[in-house]
């Protein structure tokens, strides 16, 4: 991949002419180019020609250079003097923003983090606000050798540049291995999704070498399938498997990308039942398309989509699994689509409660179909071919009448035996699969390993956290124990009996475009005495996207989210709030609901599993450590005795987990 539009050692960048540097950076850029664009290159250059004529200093300058995480480009790199500076430029701005001092950290950090090369060294960004007034700041260095954001106008970028350098003499860094390194970039499904819209290839924004060749073979191999589909006219289901993490709503998602308009021969949609998730990344990308028309109007004066055009054109190609048969259920027409993308197939409804839902909610009383057996039946309406894509996760059911993989085997089983069958063989496992399955319907299904996405990349810093998780919610505190004593110093976890602990905590490790968030389960309705209200409905696109300076945002630590807000969904530090419903007494977890006044056991095991599910689900959220809340409870409140809490605060002490 070609990290930079532009590289040069500096003393070669000096020798350039500005229309030679522009016309490479033109040719590499390779999409629709906006004049905007191009004339704040030029002041780019201009400015920084005009820099290093002023000052001695060897090193290399890169315009355009991708930053890991998020897909995205800084603006240009200088490495000199054994630093690594990232410039922002606001061309034209006449002060610092919040937002801008935000973004401009947020590439350093990410550098930081994601690029090899970058790890130990010393990181310096700075935001250049050409009308801005100059400012006096401090270098000042974390603890990951990242300093706080510098801001000037450009005129004194010199001066600057060449004090931090002789303030911190060190060794210069080798150009060549620096860029050798490895690149490991991790996305929030959020940022993935904007990349992917923007044009980026899903192996650039992917996590690692390993992440990377499997989101690739998956994703080429589903292509395949579909376009093999249409050439020989078969209708395919094709299940595909993955670890916590691994991928798998961002392979349906560039697959809906890469086939977006109705006019495409393999046109797709993707579907989901979250709710949450579709709102967010419908948010997300009509946002970021609003924002690219506004800067053509400017750029073009061409007439530009509106919000309202932005959004249906997202809308088109990411729905409500739910609005999506809604629909369908009274228009009889095939779908304009020929392939549906159904993320988290596992959590369809069953038949007793797509039928109980049909009548008591829409009206349809004579409705018998399993949600899969009725979604098939859609696109089964096509005359040539077909393709669905089920995307199916492990040990993720967390609400009642959820039907499992086994109620898709069912449906093909008694109405759809002339669909093929593509899947992984870990499909077919005990984390997939709870009942037994006859091995005449095995023999029937197509097996490809390249079907399971096998390596996660939600957390950077601690791949083995789902395995910690497993451990503590199957109340195994030395395996716990055993698990975190690997990953504590990547992946902090600590645990407080002090709220406002807690909260301070984390503030001070979200800074820059980083994410926090408050989480509780759903049934958590004690924590209330803590001023926690998890039956506060949250607007889930204002809750992850919001600016931090928003009190509808995350950020703020003030409104919690549930296990079916975040499904789905990341944070990269969390605040898990932990109430007495699932609570560890007498060497084991017991399992609560509270219902009125008062709480009553889960006997159900059906119960019990949806409950550690939320918990799997809160305590997975987070990419870069967690803090976990237990409240002390009160003698006086017998729906809070602390012996409901004192065991389960010990019990994650004994886990390996540290109190602050």
């Amino acid at each position: 991949m070609n990290r930079a539009y532009y590289g040069a050692s500096i003393s070669t960048f000096l020798l350039t002419e500005e229309s030679k540097i522009i016309g490479d950076l033109t040719k590499a850029h390779g999409q629709e180019l906006q004049h905007s664009q191009t004339i704040a290159w030029a002041e780019q250059i201009r400015l920084l020609h005009l820099v290093f004529r002023d000052i001695a200093v060897n090193g290399d300058i890169f315009f355009e250079f991708m930053i890991p995480r998020m897909g995205r480009r800084a603006d240009v790199i200088i490495i000199t003097g054994g630093m690594i500076f990232v410039l922002e430029f606001k061309v034209g701005a006449n002060n610092y923003s919040f937002t801008d001092r935000m973004q401009t950290m947020g590439y350093a950090l990410d550098l930081k983090h994601f690029h090899e090369g970058s790890h130990n060294k010393y990181l310096v960004p700075i935001l250049i606000c050409t009308n801005a007034p100059d400012q006096n700041i401090t270098l000042k260095f974390n603890s990951e050798l990242v300093a706080d954001v510098l801001c000037c106008s450009g005129a004194n970028l010199a001066i600057l540049i060449n004090q931090t350098i002789n303030q911190l003499p060190l060794s210069s860094i080798d150009i060549d291995s620096w860029l050798a390194a490895s690149y490991k970039p991790t996305p929030t499904i959020i940022e993935a999704a904007q990349a992917l819209y923007s044009n980026h290839n899903v192996v650039d924004i992917t996590r690692s070498e390993a992440g990377s060749i499997n989101i690739a073979e998956t994703s080429t191999r589903l292509f395949e399938i579909i376009h093999n589909a249409r050439l020989n006219r078969q209708k395919v289901v094709c299940f595909v498997t993955g670890v916590p993490g691994a991928g798998k709503t961002l392979v349906g998602l560039n697959i809906a990308n890469q086939h977006a308009t109705p006019k495409d021969d393999e046109y797709s949609v993707f579907l989901s039942g979250n709710g949450p998730l579709v709102a967010v990344l419908q948010e997300a990308l009509s946002n970021d398309l609003y924002k690219n028309e506004s800067v053509k109007k400017v750029d073009v004066g061409e007439k530009k989509l509106s919000k309202h055009e932005c959004r249906k054109r997202v809308e088109s190609f990411i729905q409500n699994i739910h609005r999506f048969r809604d629909n369908y259920l009274i228009d009889q027409a095939k779908p304009p689509e020929h392939v549906a993308i159904f993320d988290e197939a596992q959590r369809a409804w069953n038949q007793q409660q797509a039928a109980k839902f049909m009548q008591q909610k829409r009206g349809f009383a004579n409705f018998n179909m399993s949600e899969p057996e009725f979604l098939i039946s859609v696109m089964d309406r096509h005359n040539d071919w077909a393709v669905i894509i089920a995307l199916v996760g492990g040990g993720q059911e967390i609400n009642v009448g959820e039907v499992g993989i086994l109620g898709w085997f069912d449906a093909m089983n008694n109405m759809f035996k002339h669909w093929h069958v593509y899947c992984s063989p870990n499909l077919l496992t005990g984390e997939y699969i709870r009942e037994g399955i006859e091995q005449s319907t095995l023999q029937s299904f197509h097996q490809e390993q390249s079907l399971h996405l096998a390596i996660s990349m939600r957390s950077f810093r601690a791949e083995k956290l789902s395995s910690f998780v497993h451990f503590l919610i199957a109340g195994n505190a030395k395996a716990a124990a055993q698990v975190y004593k690997n990953i504590k110093s990547l992946f902090p976890i600590v645990v407080t009996r002090n709220l406002d602990q807690a909260k301070a905590w984390l503030k001070l490790r979200t800074i820059a475009n980083r994410r926090c968030g408050l989480l509780a389960s759903s049934n958590a309705i004690r924590l209330k005495a803590e001023g926690i209200f998890v039956k506060n409905i949250i607007e889930p696109e204002k809750w992850f996207l919001a600016s931090a300076d928003d009190i509808r945002s995350s950020n703020f630590l003030e409104d919690a989210a549930t296990e079916f807000d975040v499904q789905g969904l990341e944070l990269d530090w969390s605040l898990i709030a932990w109430d007495a419903d699932f609570r560890f007494m007498n060497g084991a977890f017991q399992h609560w609901r509270f219902s009125g006044t008062k709480w009553q056991r889960r006997l159900q095991n059906e119960q019990q599993r949806y409950l550690e599910n939320a918990y799997r689900v809160l305590l997975t959220r987070a990419r870069e450590g967690m803090v976990i809340f237990v409240p002390f409870g009160n003698e006086a409140d017998n729906t809070r005795l602390p012996e409901f809490y004192c065991g389960t605060y010990q019990y994650l002490l004994d886990c390996g987990l540290h109190e602050i």
